[in-house]
């Protein structure tokens, strides 16, 4: 995983894998976000527009919390 922000534009990207470039669909959830899937259909990356409202006072501060992803065992 990847977090890149682009002061410039106040855009936060959270990149989940990477795929080829132009190779991602985009579709607007609302609300300044997007959501990039790939050609599988799985989801690539997530972008938020206007990321310094959306952050609030504690932009300066991004706390990334990863657990250990749930398998079923029924298949």
């Amino acid at each position: 995983m990847k977090i890149t922000y682009d002061a410039e534009v106040d855009a936060l990207y959270i990149q989940l894998r990477e795929i080829a470039p132009g190779q991602a669909e985009n579709r607007d959830l609302g609300g300044g976000i997007v959501a990039d899937y790939g050609p599988d259909g799985l989801l690539v990356g997530i972008e938020i527009l206007d990321a310094s409202l959306a952050l609030g006072q504690d932009r300066e501060k991004v706390v990334v919390e990863l657990a250990p992803a749930r398998r079923s065992t029924t298949d």
